[in-house]
């Protein structure tokens, strides 16, 4: 009997240049270094038809329109080279982002959300000799940055399906792909809240010890099976995140009236001390909406939910490569 292993996973991702047609990534140049992958190939929408009768069971029903799903992290580190982009940069465009290169002084790579010309993604998944290619794929993606951890992205795709075909997977080629820093005492930077950005630089704002942060960009994803084109269609996003910060009393004290009031403010994080291997985050117009108490090895911290408000429009959230 012949074994598939769930470790002989090949994924490759790349930019279309017509939405929904074939880009055909290739192993070659577009290999993506994940984990925690998963893939739903067939989600079958199934048409009812209830029709009255003297028994009981199931009613019959008509296949419907099909869509296929994938999910997978990825590791949050940079090129190595502080103005190349990084290797899911491609990724990022694929979850309604703008990416600016070729920027100085400092060098660096920028992102920020995108409400016009986005760009889809042909996927394939190759599963031990099946693959799977989903195409105009749409995501969402999430960002993890906790103590103790290394940095991640979380991707979730939705494309049109295709059928599978047998055949042998793709030959990956990672080493665009670099290792990331752990979110450690010595890689990363407190969180500064009231801070501004400018040309590759954070000023200005407090710093308060924490536990890291997460994201999530809240893209609004769906497939739209109409008669003559099927697709997925990207819709909307809020973006909205999490933190636990240590405070004194006094300094709880205010966050919760700025909780209350609806106040924003500038969020700001760097993960990384090395050019080539820096990622800054700058929000804003954070908005703090939740107050929770948490408690941290017998210690007092304090929980935050929060959002990111555009301030001129695809402005909410910038990443930044140095």
């Amino acid at each position: 009997m012949t074994i598939r292993y769930i470790r002989k996973t090949v994924i490759t991702a790349k930019l279309e240049t017509t939405s929904g047609t074939d880009a055909v990534p290739t192993g070659a140049a577009n290999a993506l270094k994940v984990f925690d992958m998963s893939i739903s190939p067939v989600e079958m929408t199934p048409i009812q038809l209830n029709y009255i009768s003297a028994y009981f069971g199931s009613a019959m029903t008509l296949p419907g329109s099909v869509v296929s799903k994938c999910s997978f992290s990825v590791s949050l580190s940079g090129a190595g080279d502080a103005a190349t982009a990084p290797a899911w940069g491609a990724l990022l465009l694929g979850c309604a982002n703008s990416e600016t290169t070729g920027l100085s002084v400092p060098p660096r790579v920028e992102y920020l959300p995108a409400t016009d010309l986005l760009k889809n993604l042909t996927i394939y998944y190759y599963d031990d000799g099946l693959l799977h290619p989903m195409l105009g794929c749409f995501g969402n993606v999430k960002l993890s940055a906790k103590a103790g951890e290394a940095p991640k992205l979380v991707f979730d795709f939705i494309g049109v399906a295709v059928t599978p075909t047998a055949v042998g997977n793709a030959t990956p080629v990672l080493t665009a792909w670099k290792p990331p820093v752990a979110i450690t005492m010595a890689n990363v930077t407190d969180i500064t809240l009231g801070c501004t950005y400018a040309v590759g630089a954070l000023t200005g704002g407090t710093p308060y010890n924490s536990t890291g942060l997460t994201l999530d960009w809240g893209n609004k994803t769906t497939f739209t099976p109409m008669l003559s084109v099927e697709k997925v269609a990207l819709s909307d996003r809020k973006i909205v995140g999490a933190l636990s910060l240590e405070l004194t009393a006094a300094q709880e004290a205010s966050m919760i009236a700025t909780v209350k009031a609806g106040t924003t403010q500038g969020l700001g994080f760097v993960i990384g001390k090395t050019s080539g291997n820096q990622v800054m985050l700058h929000a804003p117009a954070m908005r703090l909406k939740t107050h929770k108490k948490e408690e941290l090895n017998g210690m007092r911290l304090v929980g935050f939910d929060f959002e990111l408000d555009p301030v001129s429009g695809n402005d909410e959230l910038r990443v930044v490569l140095l």
